[in-house]
């Protein structure tokens, strides 16, 4: 599993080349949102590698990173030059397939890390079970001598 986020890492680190070099052809809308995925991807990887994740999560991000985004990136660098401005039809599709795929890889990325949180809940749940019904004897208590002579409770009054 180590190889493969390390490639997945790799790809990534290609896309967001790939995407820099197509700085000129690419409208600012879709170079801020191929830049903000790119981010969204490194992060995702950088989670995956520290808390893992389930083979289907892995699965997803993997064909994010190698075909969901850099298929249709060739595709829009391949129209001619006219389809390649703000306002074209080409570069609204895009758009529009980009938040998509964004709004899904920060699912994905929220789904990861709710992962990490339930598993190590359910770690804390499982300690506290384990602990808490140990023996009172167990228990630190305060020798009498070490009390603070302030506080009344506790102390026996003297006539």
């Amino acid at each position: 599993m180590a190889e493969e986020i390390a490639e997945m890492g790799a790809a990534v680190d290609s896309l967001r080349a790939s995407v820099r070099r197509s700085g000129s052809k690419l409208p600012p809308l879709l170079m801020s949102q191929l830049r903000h995925l790119g981010d969204l991807m490194r992060d995702t990887v950088a989670d995956i590698s520290i808390r893992g994740c389930s083979t289907e999560q892995r699965v997803l991000l993997n064909a994010m990173i190698c075909s969901y985004v850099p298929t249709p990136l060739q595709a829009y660098l391949g129209l001619p030059p006219a389809h390649h401005h703000e306002e074209s039809a080409a570069t609204l599709m895009f758009a529009e397939q980009l938040a998509t795929l964004e709004q899904t890889l920060a699912d994905l990325l929220n789904q990861i890390r709710i992962g990490a949180v339930e598993e190590l809940s359910t770690h804390g749940r499982f300690l506290a079970d384990k602990f808490s019904a140990q023996d009172a004897a167990l228990q630190l208590q305060q020798p009498v001598s070490e009390r603070d002579p302030l506080r009344l409770e506790g102390q026996q009054w003297q006539h």
